[in-house]
């Protein structure tokens, strides 16, 4: 009798360490795959942005034909933003974009007849709008990696996270300097 009560103890604490490490994992993999679902959004936004810089720079072309300098480098920066295959790539590419971006709203200035153009203010609009979007994504994607790392790093689930190889995620940082903004000069 004490034989069999000691194979059911031994048993049942099998089978509660086996439902604790079940759930573990399964909880890391749906905040692993919250991550990826947020890097995704986040691309998407980056992609809804890419876009829309073909009509934006059409538009400028018929304004501003001599521009040209300008225009090859906003399409140099969305193809380079579109072959991107990491977050770090992506990212990179963007601020390549932004940067392109504003010196085109700054040679837009020079063309008051642009800056009326309806087509011109609608895809401003337009990608003021997918600016937004992106921040909101670079939020949201900062907050899952934040509900992951926490989940990888507290006791009991990151003894489980290093049994099976999750690693933290990294958070979405802006890029050095990008705090100081940009300079208008209309001289």
């Amino acid at each position: 009798m004490k034989k069999a009560s000691i194979w059911i103890i031994i048993i049942a604490v099998i089978a509660i360490l086996a439902l604790i490490a079940v759930g573990q994992y399964n909880g890391l993999v749906s905040a692993a795959e919250g991550v990826e679902e947020q890097s995704a959004m986040l691309s998407t936004q980056y992609q809804r942005r890419a876009d829309l810089i073909p009509n934006l720079v059409e538009t400028v072309k018929s304004f501003a034909a001599h521009e040209t300098e300008i225009i090859e480098e906003i399409t140099s920066a969305r193809a380079a933003m579109l072959g991107a295959n990491s977050l770090e790539e992506l990212d990179e590419a963007n601020m390549q974009l932004t940067d392109a971006i504003d010196a085109l709203v700054m040679t837009v200035e020079n063309y008051p007849d642009l800056k009326s153009n309806e087509t011109y203010l609608s895809l401003m609009d337009e990608l003021a709008g997918t600016e937004n979007r992106i921040a909101v994504a670079r939020n949201d994607y900062n907050s899952v990696v934040k509900g992951y790392n926490l989940k990888v790093r507290r006791f009991p689930a990151s003894i489980f996270a290093k049994m099976f190889g999750f690693e933290p995620a990294q958070y979405f940082e802006a890029a050095a300097g990008a705090e100081q903004g940009v300079k208008v000069d209309f001289e």
